[in-house]
């Protein structure tokens, strides 16, 4: 007689009574092994019984059926986790193209957007969906570019070292937070700073946006130099300043966006130290970043066709400081890497940051630079009266921005004043000066311009008292440099002074006394004076340096 099935236990039953295999069964719909009697195929399944210790019960688990749930287990947890790696991938790839769809204007840089009208970026709705459609989104200028374009003064900036007139739409410390990040790629940095304004535009904290990146320094606006000045004195002499300030420069160029006077060596330059890494082009605000970047393309597309192609849709240039608004990818080189142009700096210590927008192209000359000297040298009568009076007890304005008092110079010292042509001077006698500096503020003292502007003026806030000397009298002392507008040469009159003895007394009698006004953010600089003009490269001389000293210096190119 055959043994009853319920009664077998766990330890007696053999796997290969079963029939069947293993690999027989579908992994995806399991059928559980389970041990009936033949008189109850045809019955519903009894009540439940009490649970009773494994082993020990009718139908306990044998080893064949832990082996196949433990395998349909794994499988099943493998197939869990293969859709689980499938849905991560998928779900990368939108992320990519949402981040690299953010379309910008190509003229400043900013985000477009159909919302607000008077914001950075305002493009109509029916134009962006109507280009969004024809995915071309990166061939829209924004409103405010337009504006610009038709040369309405526009400001964007505000807040520190921004713009006090027109519309207000970005802080200085937000663009300068675009750039941040530079510093801790590598990079290529091509760093521009204004010849005019050497000082005022040099970034003195450059280092915290190019990091330990290589640096090619391009100077501008070279065509605006005096008529005569000898190049090569003024490279040594940017050398020089440049040398003081420790940083990795690798050459120094001096170059014009206008006539593109060294613009294929800075070129040269960025293709041989490139090596595959992005551009960027840094500046302070209105140092002529677009006008370069515009150059750069001009003589690039000559042989490049990338960059003939990105010439179509080039950066916005105008007179307004803050102009670019956001980093500007600009696909120009063949092999490999990007340019961009970049917002500009803004500088609370320049006279940008304190005038009226609409008054902004006055600081900004247009034309070669001619100093304006007091006395002036040119009338042969006013030469012989100032033998005696001299400068001693006036005060000099340029425009409303600058006002110097004369306390104690030498009988033939004059001042030589280079800036833009829109600002004339006025000499006054130092006890009238501040009657004079109310009356005719906004009308010939300008600027600012207008009454209505001159009520809300800041005023000549900061004063600094200088004592000068003269080392050698035949050249100039020093130049005192106005951060934003210009310089003025302290030199004296004719380049020629008397050498007998009546001038060889102590030093007192040569030191120069004068206190400069300016507006209280207005920064001033002293510095060894610039060889410009014909005799600049007379009384200009070279330094004698050894050969660890020269191979120190950065190559200067034009």
């Amino acid at each position: 007689m055959a043994p009853n099935p319920l009664l077998l236990s766990s330890k007696t039953l053999n796997p290969s009574f079963f029939p069947f295999s293993t690999k027989a069964l579908n992994p995806r719909k399991p059928s559980p092994i389970t041990c009936r009697t033949s008189s109850s195929s045809a019955s519903p399944p009894p009540p439940q019984l009490p649970v009773e210790p494994e082993g020990s019960g009718a139908a306990a688990p044998t080893r064949g059926d832990r082996f196949l749930d433990r395998h349909n287990s794994m499988s099943a947890a493998a197939l869990v986790i293969k859709k689980k790696d499938g849905t991560k991938h998928k779900k990368k790839k939108p992320e990519a193209r949402a981040s690299s769809a953010v379309a910008c204007c190509y003229g400043c840089g900013a985000p477009l957007q159909t919302t607000e009208v008077d914001a950075p970026g305002y493009v109509d709705s029916d134009t962006y969906e109507l280009k969004k459609r024809h995915r071309q989104l990166r061939t829209i200028l924004c409103g405010r570019c337009r504006l610009l374009s038709h040369g309405q003064m526009v400001t964007a900036v505000c807040g520190h070292g921004g713009y006090p007139g027109g519309k207000q739409f970005v802080s200085a410390e937000e663009l300068r937070e675009k750039l941040s990040h530079l510093r801790h790629e590598k990079v290529l940095i091509v760093k521009l700073v204004d010849i005019i304004d050497f000082n005022g535009s040099f970034l003195a904290r450059i280092r915290d946006l190019a990091g330990a990146n290589p640096i090619i320094l391009v100077i501008t606006k070279i065509d605006l130099l005096p008529k005569g000045t000898d190049l090569n004195c003024i490279g040594d002499w940017v050398v020089e300043a440049t040398t003081k300030k420790k940083l990795n420069v690798i050459s120094i160029h001096l170059t014009s966006s206008k006539s593109l006077v060294g613009i294929a060596g800075v070129i040269s330059k960025i293709q041989k130290e490139k090596k595959g890494r992005d551009v960027y082009i840094l500046g302070s605000a209105n140092v002529g970043k677009s006008a370069f970047v515009n150059a750069l393309l001009k003589m690039m597309s000559q042989k490049d066709p990338v960059a003939a192609a990105a010439r179509k849709y080039k950066p916005m240039q105008s007179a307004v400081p803050g102009t670019t608004l956001g980093p500007i990818e600009i696909e120009a080189f063949l092999g490999g890497g990007k340019l961009f142009d970049t917002p500009g700096v803004h500088l609370h210590h320049r006279q940008a940051a304190v005038v009226h927008s609409e008054d902004l192209p006055s600081l900004a000359p247009q034309s070669r630079l001619r100093g304006q000297s007091f006395p002036a040298v040119s009338e042969k009568s006013t030469l012989k009266d100032t033998d005696d009076i001299g400068l001693n007890g006036f005060s000099l304005f340029w425009g409303g921005l600058v006002r110097i008092d004369v306390i104690k110079v030498l009988p033939r010292t004059r001042l030589t004043f280079y800036g833009p042509r829109k600002l004339q001077i006025h000499m006054v006698p130092t006890v009238e000066a501040n009657e004079f500096y109310h009356k005719e503020l906004g009308i010939i003292l300008t600027p600012p311009t207008g009454k209505e502007r001159a009520e809300s003026w800041i005023g000549l806030e900061a004063v600094r008292h200088l004592q000068i000397k003269f080392e050698d009298h035949r050249r100039p002392a020093c130049d005192i440099a106005i951060s934003g507008l210009g310089w003025i040469s302290v030199e004296p009159s004719g380049m020629q002074l008397e050498t007998d003895s009546n001038n060889a007394k102590d030093d007192s009698t040569r030191e120069l006394h004068v206190a400069v006004h300016v507006p209280k953010p207005v920064e001033i600089f002293v510095r060894p004076p610039m060889p410009v003009g014909k005799t600049g490269g007379e009384w200009y001389h070279y330094q004698d340096l050894t050969e660890k000293e020269e191979e120190l210096r950065p190559q200067w190119f034009y």
